[in-house]
């Protein structure tokens, strides 16, 4: 019996941060998005965002600008100081891993904007509590090219990804980025609330 509650046991899920880049298009606003291949074991032939696992050398990684206080200030709400630093280490650091592009070295953080937060459901066997931040498309340099970890890279219009076949929570965090993105500048700055993902069931904290 105590092999089975073990079985049943929910894994743990890992700390994990994804990035949109956002510039504007001929339609509307375009996200730098990627396909995941086959193989992989978290999201197969699913459309997503750059991102991955905080490693723990992200906490003690040095940056050229720290996160600005509103950014931090949410991100503190579910996270210790070192580990809200470690997730925009992290953002910056898949970003060049899988797409080549970079916030700088050592990166600026200041750009960035906490948009949500997520937790894989419990009867996943991979499971990650994922936070999702934004920046702007001016605040990143570099070539497009990456690993080859993310395929058909590239930027999707917001309308043209919300018309394919995304994982519930791609979706639920795009449709999050447009209000975002509809706010003004002041109000992003300024707000107190953000999205919550959990148990597949969304609300605001």
């Amino acid at each position: 019996m105590l092999a089975d509650a073990a079985k049943r046991r929910p894994v743990r899920p890992r700390h994990a941060a994804s990035l949109l880049i956002v510039r504007p298009g001929p339609s509307g606003p375009e996200v730098l998005m990627g396909m995941r291949g086959a193989k992989h074991r978290f999201m197969p032939n699913r459309l997503v965002f750059p991102g991955g696992r905080v490693d723990p050398a992200d906490h003690a990684a040095q940056a050229a600008a720290p996160l600005a206080p509103h950014t931090r200030a949410l991100l503190e709400r579910s996270a210790s100081p070192r580990l809200a630093h470690a997730i925009g280490i992290a953002v910056a650091r898949e970003l060049h891993e899988e797409t080549g592009l970079t916030l700088g070295d050592p990166p600026a953080l200041d750009g960035l904007h906490y948009l949500m937060r997520a937790i894989t459901p419990t009867s996943m066997p991979m499971r990650f509590h994922a936070r999702f931040l934004t920046v702007g498309h001016e605040r990143v340099s570099g070539t497009l090219a990456g690993s080859g970890e993310l395929e058909n890279l590239r930027y999707y219009a917001v309308a043209e990804a919300l018309a394919l076949d995304l994982a519930d929570i791609t979706e639920l965090v795009l449709r999050h980025l447009l209000d975002f993105l509809a706010m003004p500048e002041r109000e992003r700055i300024e707000r107190n609330r953000t999205p919550f993902y959990s148990s597949r069931r969304w609300r605001m904290e």
